[in-house]
C-alpha cells in the first residue's frame, strides 16, 4: 500500500484532533481533552525546534498521524527524538504502513542529525512490541517514569 506523509500545518488541526481522539479511545488510559490537545498541537506546529507532526495519507485521505518530538541526550551523543504518538486506523493496520512510517521517521531523523530514536509502548500491547523489535527497536530494561507538573 503506497502512502504519503503530509507535514501538518495549522489548517490540519481539526483532522488531527479527530485522529488523536481515536487513538486515546483505543489506548483507553489518557482522557481526551480537546482544548489541551489543540493548544499542544498549535505550539508544536508553530515551533519546528520542538518537533514535527505528519498526517499519514492514503489516496489523499488521512488514515493516521505521527508525532516526532526533539530532545537532547548526553547518553546518546547529542540530539535525540521521541515518537510521541503513532496512530494508524484499524482498517489500515497490518498492511506495511507502520514499517513505512518508521522508515520515513528514520530518514527524517538522519536529516536532522538525530543520534537516537525512542518510543514507548504499552506493556500489554505485545503485538506492537513485536513489531517495534522487528524494525530495530530494543528494550533497555528501564522504566519510563513521568511526573505531571501541571495537574489541576
Amino acid at each position: 500500500m503506497k502512502i504519503h506523509f503530509k507535514l501538518a500545518e495549522n489548517i490540519d488541526i481539526e483532522a488531527l484532533l479527530i485522529l488523536i481522539q481515536e487513538l486515546y479511545e483505543v489506548d483507553g488510559y489518557i482522557p481526551f481533552n480537546r482544548v489541551v490537545a489543540r493548544n499542544a498541537l498549535i505550539q508544536l506546529l508553530n515551533d519546528k525546534s520542538m518537533g514535527r507532526v505528519w498526517l499519514i495519507q492514503y489516496e489523499s485521505q488521512a488514515i493516521g498521524y505521527v508525532v516526532l518530538t526533539l530532545g537532547y541526550s548526553l547518553e546518546y551523543g547529542g540530539r535525540d527524538a521521541f515518537i510521541d504518538e503513532l496512530y494508524i486506523q484499524a482498517n489500515y493496520q497490518g498492511q506495511g504502513i507502520g514499517k513505512q512510517t518508521i522508515k520515513f521517521l528514520e530518514e527524517v531523523c538522519i536529516s536532522l542529525n538525530v543520534q537516537a530514536l525512542h518510543l514507548e509502548v504499552e506493556r500489554e500491547n505485545t503485538s506492537a512490541q513485536s513489531f517495534y523489535r522487528r524494525v530495530g527497536f530494543e528494550d533497555h530494561d528501564r522504566y519510563l517514569m513521568t511526573k505531571c507538573l501541571n495537574k489541576p
